[in-house]
């Protein structure tokens, strides 16, 4: 299949690559890092999550950091809400669109949300009520879509079952994380061909990890199926606490080398990005994950 010519990068180092982060990264830092990310061009930045501070302490500033960017025209801001109760923060904070999240596996959700696939989907039908209601959009995660944890491998009928679900209760885009990043381009494809019997592929995303160093691979397997959107992280910023030995998301700048590479067109500025990776790794004292940054000089 021919390559998509143009593909969407959705950023998600500000929630999904700080979240887990061990020492609070101060309110300025986080406004200072959605304001670089905006300015490198990408247009769309997930910038907030408004889950209980008891559970991500990380994210208990989203409201403040919101209301702190310099908003530019033609970017979404988007932030992540489990429940009523975040949706109403995210509301309150002018989030431009939300996300919620399920999992492929049983397992996953019982450890990570305490209730099972379905219930976890019951929950949501309220949330997108009143986000329709009040016209924001709503993004659909499927975490575990090529492994879980403790269960190991996925069935792509499993992911299919959850994609068709999120997508039938309003989602406008449904993106597949491989969460503990075990994933290979075979069994990628194979996935998304399952999900695409029951989504439409330009309704579909991806959401690599890199902990076998196989993200570049997956999108690009990915991308010659025909998908168009792809989940990232500036320096490769964050994991996920509950999948051992997820080290981290795919880079950012990694992503937009091989894109444009390709020669499919982003809209990213790719020194820009890497001066927004080098700026949040200094701000964290921890060295870039991108290989890309590391070969321009960054530490």
């Amino acid at each position: 299949m021919q390559l998509p010519k143009f593909v969407r990068m959705v950023e998600v180092g500000p929630r999904d690559g700080l979240q887990n982060e061990k020492s609070m990264v101060p309110t300025a830092v986080k406004v200072e890092l959605v304001n670089r990310l905006s300015d490198a061009g990408l247009s769309v930045v997930e910038a907030a999550s408004f889950v209980s501070p008891k559970w991500v302490p990380q994210m208990g500033d989203s409201a403040d950091v919101l209301a702190g960017i310099a908003r530019k025209p033609g970017v979404r801001y988007a932030a992540l809400t489990p429940n009523l109760k975040g949706l109403e923060g995210a509301l309150a904070a002018k989030a431009d669109e939300v996300a919620v999240f399920g999992a492929a596996s049983e397992s996953f959700s019982q450890k990570n949300i305490n209730c099972s696939i379905a219930e976890s989907l019951d929950r949501f039908a309220p949330v997108m009520e009143q986000a329709k209601a009040v016209g924001v959009p709503v993004r659909g995660y499927v975490s575990c879509v090529l492994g879980c944890p403790y269960e190991g491998e996925i069935a792509p009928k499993a992911v299919a079952d959850v994609a068709e679900r999120l997508f039938a209760m309003g989602c406008y885009e449904i993106s597949l994380g491989d969460t503990i990043g075990t994933g290979t381009p075979t069994k990628a494809q194979l996935m998304i061909a399952a999900v695409a019997e029951r989504v439409p592929m330009e309704k579909i995303a991806v959401h690599f990890h890199d902990t076998y160093g196989q993200a570049l691979a997956n999108i690009l397997a990915a991308l010659q199926m025909g998908v168009a959107v792809v989940d990232s992280s500036v320096a490769g910023l964050g994991g996920c606490p509950y999948a051992k030995g997820a080290s981290g998301n795919v880079a950012s700048e990694d992503v937009l080398y091989m894109l444009n590479g390709l020669g499919i067109e982003t809209g990213v500025d790719l020194d820009k990005l890497i001066a927004a990776g080098a700026f949040i790794s200094d701000a964290i004292g921890r060295p870039t994950a991108s290989k890309v940054a590391r070969a321009r000089g960054c530490a």
